[in-house]
């Protein structure tokens, strides 16, 4: 008489000879724990598996955002006719993986250590520093780029970054602006940034994002692209950022 097989080896005697058959010569890698019907269910289960290549419905690997820094001054005419003209639209347009943002409110300002706090001059004067200021408290406290860019974008396309809407007693700010795009903001806090050494130390941060620039920055605005900056590339995204965005992602 056959000694008895338990059922639980038969059951995994049976899915082994399924999947020679599904696919074979096919075996799970050491990383894989998923059983053999799934393998093919996600890029992510695929790749532990070690199987992509026996998977032909899986969705090609996501390509990593274009990546855009934008050095720039508040008041600087040139600098609010790229952002509110080219990069707004652009950034709009695209899905929002194609295309990370980073803005950095500084351009030719110059700081002084004064008795243990530092001090901003200005291209264009003590509002300008005070538009830089208030750009980047605004970033500091809304902490999400979907919420903090319609803003700067509200407050760059008016008359005056500092004064075009209604004045705060403590905070000169474009209120408008505010109560338009996020009104969830609390006001109070980016006043309080703006006046105090939250405020400083986000300037002396983007002072020296802008002092690390390699090549130096020779103007604003400074645009850089995936991490370099060309007179090329600097043309490209002036003339055509959407073009030129399509064109780098992979």
């Amino acid at each position: 008489m056959a000694p008895t097989v338990p059922l639980p080896v038969l059951a995994l005697a049976a899915l082994a000879a399924l999947v020679a058959l599904v696919a074979p010569g096919l075996g799970a890698a050491p990383g894989c724990a998923r059983p053999a019907h799934l393998w093919c269910s996600s890029p992510e289960i695929a790749v532990a598996c070690q199987v992509e290549s026996r998977c032909p419905n899986l969705p090609p690997p996501a390509a990593a955002p274009v990546e855009l820094s934008l050095f720039y001054e508040s008041l600087c005419p040139a600098c609010r006719e790229f952002l509110v003209m080219k990069l707004f639209p652009t950034w709009l347009l695209l899905p929002s993986e194609m295309l990370n943002i980073t803005l950095v409110p500084y351009g030719n300002a110059q700081e002084r250590n004064i008795s243990g706090k530092w001090d901003f001059q200005c291209q264009h004067g003590p509002e300008e520093c005070l538009g830089n200021m208030i750009e980047a408290c605004l970033m500091h406290e809304a902490k999400d780029f979907s919420t903090y860019f319609p803003i700067i974008f509200c407050l760059e396309s008016g008359s005056s970054v500092t004064k075009n809407l209604e004045a705060h007693s403590v905070c000169p700010l474009s209120w408008q602006c505010l109560q338009i795009y996020a009104p969830e903001l609390d006001r109070g806090r980016i006043a309080a940034c703006v006046q105090g050494d939250t405020g400083m130390a986000l300037m002396h941060k983007n002072a020296q994002l802008t002092e690390a620039l390699d090549p130096p920055h020779q103007f604003v605005p400074w645009i850089v692209i995936n991490g370099k900056h060309t007179d090329e590339l600097q043309a490209q995204a002036e003339a055509s950022l959407l073009g030129l965005v399509c064109h780098l992602y992979q």
